[in-house]
């Protein structure tokens, strides 16, 4: 059961799960004990659209993975093929709390490949795994458009991009439907979107404009897959719409710079219009345009806009996690669930707040008492 308001209590973890929340827990002789009175625990916060590790900081195109600029339509990249766990950006990400995140290609692609979500401690990527694939990245508007119209290839228009996107989906439709058929042929290409059709992960859509978020809720029920709204940045100018489509959102980066034409209405209020018009909302920093450090100021920033404390710290939790579909493992405190939790002097929210402890999988990945 989710509870929203404070508790005071112990928190153990064993086996990297939250085993046991009380009042006046024995620990067990061999337990590492945190001592956090006076403090605030609260559940790794999760960034639900990223490019960390596949986009990395102080890197140039050596370390630029981001997107596959030759193709159109890349469904079978693996982001888990590209993350370098490390990029410094990962440890700015534990020493703010930040445990989880959603990591995939970008945009420049009508279909851009496959998303996975890691937790954002460790060396090998594939332990780092929480889901993947965890959605399939399609994208619409300016990226596309820019990448490949100046060149002479399709897409130039957003007809051509939603074309693209709509025969790729007829297709691997035609693929499952003649599944186990005589002749039948197993293909890589189609393989892809077997999770999508099986409605165990969406399409992740970057949408700023209004007529693109609405061109990814006109594909994604014409093929009944599922689908969330990323960036929105004109969601407020449609919010009822949204919610009556029942798509969560994944708003942001507002904290980075109007720098082209379909990010001109963005403004940290979309989240707060949205959440009150009844759509489930997420923030992200979409890191590097936003550093991934700077979640918990986004979430303020949105709060202070009208999204509102409680709903902003879930859209960096709980809210976040159900959208990325890890709500069974992550999100908030619970027992059975991951031992994933941060431990700071006051509420994220507050800009001068601290984040004392950092711990993932029940280890503690960051002390600023010993690693500032």
């Amino acid at each position: 059961m989710e509870q929203d308001e404070p508790v005071c209590a112990d928190l153990l973890a064993a086996d990297g799960r939250i085993a046991v929340i009380a009042e006046n827990i024995a620990p067990p002789d061999d337990a590492e004990i945190i001592d956090a009175d006076g403090l605030y625990i609260y559940p790794g916060f999760i960034d639900a659209h990223s490019h960390i590790g596949i986009l990395e900081e102080k890197v140039s195109r050596g370390g630029d993975d981001c997107n596959e600029g030759t193709n159109p339509l890349t469904p079978c990249m693996r982001a888990v093929d590209a993350i370098n766990p490390m990029d410094s950006a990962f440890h700015n990400a534990v020493a703010a709390g930040v445990t989880g995140a959603m990591v995939g290609p970008g945009s420049s692609n009508p279909i851009g490949g496959q998303f996975a979500f890691i937790k954002t401690d460790g060396r090998r990527v594939d332990d780092m795994v929480v889901l993947a694939p965890a959605a399939v990245k399609i994208a619409f508007g300016e990226n596309p458009k820019t990448n490949y119209g100046v060149n002479g290839n399709m897409p130039s228009t957003r007809m051509g991009i939603a074309s693209l996107i709509r025969e790729e989906l007829f297709l691997a439709r035609q693929y499952f439907d003649g599944e186990g058929s005589d002749g039948f042929c197993e293909s890589f290409a189609r393989e892809c979107y077997r999770e999508l059709f099986e409605g165990k992960i969406p399409l992740k859509a970057h949408a700023h404009r209004t007529d693109d978020i609405f061109t990814a809720i006109r594909i994604a029920d014409e093929f009944g897959v599922g689908l969330t709204i990323d960036h929105c940045t004109e969601g407020h100018l449609i919010a009822e719409e949204i919610a009556a489509s029942g798509y969560p959102a994944i708003v942001g980066p507002s904290l980075a710079s109007r720098s082209k034409i379909e990010v001109s209405n963005m403004d940290f209020k979309t989240a707060g219009v949205l959440s009150a018009a009844g759509v489930t909302v997420a923030i992200t920093t979409d890191h590097p345009v936003s550093r991934i450090q700077y979640l918990p100021l986004c979430a303020a920033l949105a709060a202070k806009e009208g999204l509102g404390s409680r709903q902003a710290l879930r859209a960096i939790t709980i809210d976040a996690a159900r959208i990325c579909r890890v709500s069974d493992r992550l999100g908030s405190l619970a027992v059975g669930k991951d031992a994933d939790f941060a431990i700071l002097d006051g509420s994220p929210l507050e800009i001068a707040s601290r984040v004392r402890y950092t711990v993932i999988n029940g280890n503690i990945v960051w002390n600023m008492g010993e690693n500032r």
